[in-house]
This record gives structure tokens, sequence and C-alpha cells, in this order.
């Protein structure tokens, strides 16, 4: 491609990304994100394409550009800032494909999306430098001093005109006393750090970086280990089995079979101090494993090791079966929570990474392997939850088990159900027609009255219209069909749908009974003590 081709071809780009970017000024900024977002990502994607046409050939850049669509239509329905991360990261990948060779691991591949990060942020000054230098080289620089003989006979003639005439002209005089420069507001500073943060962005994608020496995993096979150092791997392992007996037969004592605890110790804080510090430990037996026990060692082959190893993943395995189960009896006590739920799946990822930690001591499998098994375990788990909404999860999960309801379990956090922003409509409407108490149906048809006029206006917003939201509100209108919601009391409501006591010196105001009311109280969430 010839030189003025591929300076034609650069501002092509430049001109794209503008175009980009001003279309993100109009859809996003100071906007709640709706379904405009996955078709924003959809134009951004078929922009790349249109100059990065090579990744189109190429199987990897192909698969990468299917899941980045995938995740586009996922934006549509439920916008979120996983599924953006996500999609940004699939486009990165079929951008770069076209230059990387086929069979590259997983490890090589978070080098350069570090380092397409990392430079893409100074990448457009990098381009306009070169540019500059090219120019240079070719003559063509235009320098300072002719550009000022050039520019000023002109604008000081103008402006010497152009005052005479405003003094002459009271129109003109009127037209430019009205001319000033934006003020710099707060808005006006966060929409310039909005734009630059855009280009900078899809700049990234129209001409993205790579690194060509990355830094490699270390030898499969390693240093011989002494044999000091393999009889104290050895007894390490013989001292950890037994300490990690003795945890996991306290949890089979007390945690799986239901057996009374000691006095003054209850079920919830036996669950609850235990869940979270047992992950870490799982986690510290699988690094201690990794460097110390690398397939094809010495060590790793000795029989002894590789039993007592193959007894202390098991153990570590039950051990994470045990923050699990003390998790799930932790929510029977306080409730549901999409904290608790994300917990509950980075246990399950744990271990996962421990399985295929054994697998591989087995198998004899590479450091690679191992890498890109538990890279595309955690892909595959944060793609499937950038689609399901664990709010919606959470809100059925805690109505179907309240207290209020079921006779048992928690009581209900209305609290947390209204700062769920409209994922628990719907479990707030089956609440409502399910309740008995009149006071207690009362406070949750203020939630719901709140949360529905809430996202009636955002989806009155064609920026912010929401294709999940849609079909909550249809779902509401089913469940609704042939009866009457109940309309809440008047008076200013808290956020658990109690109404709170006017001052005795406020002034009497017509209260408002299906408007949002004024800012509620903190929500009192049982996720704080997680």
């Amino acid at each position: 491609m010839s030189n003025s081709s591929l300076r034609s071809l650069f501002w092509l780009k430049a001109g794209a990304a503008l175009l980009l970017v001003a279309a993100a000024d109009g859809l996003f900024f100071m906007q709640r994100p709706g379904a405009t977002l996955g078709l924003f990502a959809l134009l951004w994607l078929g922009v790349a394409a249109l100059f990065r046409k090579g990744w189109v050939r190429d199987r990897r850049g192909l698969a990468a550009a299917g899941g980045a669509v995938a995740l586009a239509m996922v934006m549509i329905d439920r916008p979120g800032f996983l599924a953006w991360v996500l999609f940004g990261l699939a486009l990165t990948i079929a951008v770069q494909s076209v230059r990387v060779r086929s069979g590259e691991e997983a490890w090589r591949w978070a080098q350069r999306l570090v380092v397409h990060a990392a430079v893409a942020a100074v990448g457009p000054w990098i381009d306009l430098f070169r540019m500059n230098r090219n120019n240079r080289k070719r003559g063509r620089r235009l320098k300072l001093s002719g550009a000022v003989r050039l520019l000023l006979l002109p604008i000081l003639g103008g402006a010497v005109f152009l005052g005479l005439f405003a003094s002459a002209n009271p129109l003109i005089g009127e037209l430019l006393a009205r001319l000033r420069l934006p003020p710099l507001t707060d808005e006006t500073v966060a929409r310039v750090v909005f734009w630059l943060a855009t280009l900078i962005a899809i700049w990234s994608v129209l001409r993205p970086r790579w690194r060509r020496r990355l830094i490699a995993l270390p030898s499969r096979q390693g240093r011989t280990i002494p044999d000091g150092a393999a009889a104290s791997v050895t007894l390490s392992l013989v001292v950890f089995n037994l300490l990690f007996a003795v945890q996991n037969g306290l949890d089979l004592a007390f945690l799986w079979s239901g057996a009374p605890l000691p006095e003054g110790v209850t079920l919830a804080e036996y669950a609850h101090r235990g869940a979270y510090p047992l992950i870490v430990t799982a986690l510290l037996a699988g690094l201690f494993v990794l460097v110390f026990l690398r397939p094809g060692s010495e060590t790793a082959t000795r029989p002894l090791v590789r039993g007592l190893v193959m007894l202390w993943v098991g153990q570590n395995l039950l051990l994470v079966a045990s923050s699990l189960l003390r998790t799930a009896d932790y929510i029977e006590v306080y409730s549901l929570t999409r904290f608790r739920i994300a917990a509950m799946i980075w246990m399950v990822l744990v271990g996962v990474g421990l399985a295929l930690i054994c697998w591989r001591l087995l198998r004899n499998r590479s450091a690679h392997w191992l890498i890109n098994a538990n890279v595309g375990a955690a892909l595959a788990v944060l793609a499937a939850v950038s689609v399901v909404d664990l709010g919606a999860v959470a809100a059925s999960w805690n109505v179907r088990h309240a207290r209020e309801i079921a006779g048992q379990g928690a009581r209900l956090d209305l609290c947390y159900l209204d700062s769920l922003n409209g994922a628990a409509l719907v479990s707030l409407v089956e609440l409502e027609q399910r309740a008995s108490d009149p006071a207690f149906k009362d406070r949750v048809a203020a939630v719901r009255a709140r949360q529905m006029a809430t996202m009636q206006a955002h989806q009155a917003e064609w920026r912010g219209w929401r294709w999940r939201d849609a079909r909550r509100l249809d779902r509401v209108a089913r469940l609704t069909a042939g009866r009457l919601m109940q309309t809440p009391l008047p008076g200013l409501r808290d956020c658990d749908g109690a109404i709170i006591p006017q001052s005795v010196t406020a002034p009497i105001t017509a209260p408002a009974t299906t408007a949002p009311p004024a800012p509620v109280a903190a929500p009192l969430t049982s996720e704080a003590g997680v």
C-alpha cells in the first residue's frame, strides 16, 4: 500500500473514531445506559471490521467477534459493566488475532492484552508523533515561524474590520456579545474526560498495539529439588493432611451432621466465620502444590508424595464444600444477596481450580494447560453471570423463604429489595399478592410503587429503555390482570416502605402516594455484615 493510501486510511480511521465519540456522547453522557449500549457495541464492532479486515479471515478472530456480538445482544437486553468489559476483551482479541500465531497460550495472550491496555492510553499521541516525524522526513514540515507569518495579517486585519463593523452595525455587535466560550463547569470537565476516554478506547481497536517479546513461563522440569528439600515437602504434606483432617472432622461433626454446637456458638456464627478464611486456605494449598510439585520433577514422581498430594487435594475439596455449606446455612439465617451468590460461585471456581491442579499432576500436563483451563472456566462463568441478573435471583429466593410468607426463615429485608433498582419488581408484586398482614402489605406496596414508577420513567426515555425491564413490566401486567394493585397509604416512606413520622413543627403538605419520595434512609441490608 502506498504512503498516500496509508495516510488516507489513517484519516478515515480518525474520522470514524470521532463519529463514534460523538455518538457515544449523545447516547451515554450523563444518561442511564439502556439498550443503546448494545447497539453502540454492534456499531463499534462493524467499524472495526471495516478497517481491520484481516481478522475476518481468521478462525480465532471470527470466534472472538461472534462472542462480541453475543455480548452486544446481552447488553441490548441487560446492559451492565461486566458484559461491557467482556465485550471489550472479545473485540480486542478479535482485532489482535491476525498478528498472533496459532495456538497462542492464555499466558501470552494476557501479556498482549496488558500491553495493549497500557499503550492505548497514549496511542493517539504516539500516532500523531509518528505522523509528524514522517512529514519531517519528506520535507513537509510547516515551520512555526512560517505559520505565524502566514496567519498574522489575515487574523489582525480581520479582527480590525470585524470590530469596526460591530461598532457600526448593532446586529453584528449584539451577535459578537453573545459569543462566549463555554464556562468551565464540572459538566464541561466531565464531558472532556468522557470524550478522551472514549476516543482512547475506540482508537485502541482501530489501531491496536502488540508486543513481540513476551515473558515465558518457568521451565516445565525446573531444577531438581535437593533431598533435604524433598524430605521437607513430604513432611509438610503429612503435617498439612493432619491439620486439614482435624478441620474437616469438626465440619463433619457439627456442620454436616447437624449436631449441636458448643454453648455460646451459634450455627450462623460458625458458618460465617469460617466460609471465607477456608477458601483462602484452599488457595494457599493450591499455590503450594504449584510451586513445589511441578509435573516431571523428582519430588512429584515419588509414590508417597503423590499419594499425600491426592489426599490433601481431596481434603481441600471437602473444605470448599464445607465453605459452600457454611454460606448456605448463613443465607438461611440472614437471607440471600448478590454478594453471597458471587461468593458461592467463587468457591466453586476454587474447587474447579484444585481439581485441575490434581489432574495436571496425575497426567503430567504443562503449566500452560493449567492456565488455559482455569481461564476458560473463569470466562465461561463470567459470561453466564453477565446474562443472569443475580439481584432478581436473590429477590425471588428471599420472597419465597421469607418469614412473613413461609412462617420461618429470615425476616424479609425490604430495604435490600429496594436497593436492587428494579430487579426485585416482579418478586415484590408476587409478595404483595401473597401477603396477608395489612401493615406489611402496605409497606410492600409502597416499595413496589416506588420501584415501578422509577422503572416506567426510565423506560419512557428512549436512551434508557431496556428489553429486560420491558419484559418485567409485561410480567407485572400479566400478574395483575383482572386485579387492582393496592394503593399505599399517603405519607413519606423509608427504604423498607415504613411511613416516616412527620415532625410536629414541619409544615403540613399534601403527601404524595405514587411518585417516588424524597431521599430515603440508607438500606439496612444484611449484606454489610458479610
